[in-house]
């Protein structure tokens, strides 16, 4: 296990910069997560502590060892890919063995890793069968297990989820967690989803065109995002965003942007000094259970609210609604940066 350190790191591609003076320092045994929308960087930012990208600028150091110019193989550490890449000809156990094969370990070591991998993702009953014989969810273990038997300084996990349905991809994040809780591995996994980032990192990431926008706790990013960018990414569905006078009370002054979540909206039934109210119409209701989503016209903007079921709404009713002034965030209209809470 190590710690991973990003030194004002950048990497361009000709006249792009895909990741922009980059710096994270990642604890031994911490899981942290890069997430951000398409072209963020974030996997560029994991290539090239994996060696597969050389970097144009900064330093990359695992432990106290500096790696850009280290090859791959060199860097004792080990990647699980968006495709498993299993060999499709090998078993499972040959998979596994595969690797430990080629950096000459001996025989009985590789057997004792193969089979303590094998246990942990209770894989035993299957390392005779080959990938064409194993169900979605078997492959990505059996691809995590070949990370696992290198017994590296640090796990390196790119969308390894994708491929899976919805079902398998919350038992297998189940999953993950349990295995690097139990290994204690230091771990970088990239997602695009900022739901499987929430539920699965220690600490979070967010990028956005290259550039690290915020990193913290999942709570800190939820609670209290840097930007409007942070704001509307983290959170499903994402924070309201109105003009500081869409809510009829000019919180703010000019030229901010008043933020709240939608489960921070309530029906108002009574007026109170303590939340900001506004009338609005029912445009769209969907429903969730024990929740539901609704879609809120007011006179210039528009909002999302998660409400109770037991709010009786219909289509085209108008009522009112309100926030209250602490849940309210202020942002500059500008720039986008953070500049607090109402209360």
């Amino acid at each position: 296990m190590a710690t991973i350190t990003y030194e004002h790191v950048t990497k361009r591609f000709d006249e792009t910069i895909a990741v922009n003076d980059l710096s994270i320092d990642v604890a031994d045994g911490e899981f942290l997560v890069l997430v951000g929308p398409s072209g963020c960087g974030k996997t560029t930012a994991l290539r090239m502590l994996a060696g597969l990208e050389d970097i144009s600028a900064g330093r990359i150091l695992i432990g106290e060892r500096v790696v850009n110019n280290v090859a791959p193989g060199k860097r004792n550490i080990a990647m699980v890919f968006q495709s498993y890449a299993l060999y499709p000809h090998m078993t499972v156990y040959g998979n596994l063995a595969f690797s430990l094969k080629n950096f000459n370990v001996p025989k009985n070591e590789i057997d004792r890793r193969v089979r303590e991998a094998a246990e942990v993702l209770e894989l035993g009953a299957l390392l005779k069968r080959k990938p064409k014989q194993l169900s979605g969810g078997q492959r990505q273990r059996v691809a995590l297990g070949r990370a696992i038997v290198r017994e590296p300084l640090a796990f390196l996990m790119d969308e390894p989820l994708s491929n899976l349905d919805a079902a398998l991809r919350v038992q297998t994040r189940a999953e993950i967690l349990k295995l690097q809780n139990r290994l204690g591995t230091t771990t970088i996994y990239v997602t695009h989803d900022q739901i499987e980032a929430m539920t699965m990192g220690d600490r979070i990431a967010v990028m956005n065109l290259g550039v690290l926008q915020q990193i913290g706790s999942p709570v800190e990013l939820y609670t209290h995002p840097a930007n409007t960018f942070v704001a509307t990414f983290i959170g499903s569905p994402a924070m309201n965003l109105l003009p500081s006078g869409a809510l009829g009370v000019g919180i703010g002054g000019s030229g901010r942007l008043v933020g709240f979540r939608p489960e921070d909206v309530q029906l108002a039934n009574g007026a109170r000094g303590d939340r900001a109210e506004y009338d609005a119409t029912v445009e769209v209701v969907q429903y969730l259970g024990d929740e539901q989503l609704a879609y809120l016209k007011l006179q210039d903007a528009e909002v999302v609210a998660k409400l109770p079921i037991e709010d009786e709404l219909q289509l085209g009713m108008r009522r009112k609604f309100a926030v209250p002034y602490r849940k309210l965030h202020l942002f500059d209209e500008e720039s986008g940066k953070a500049l607090g809470t109402v209360a």
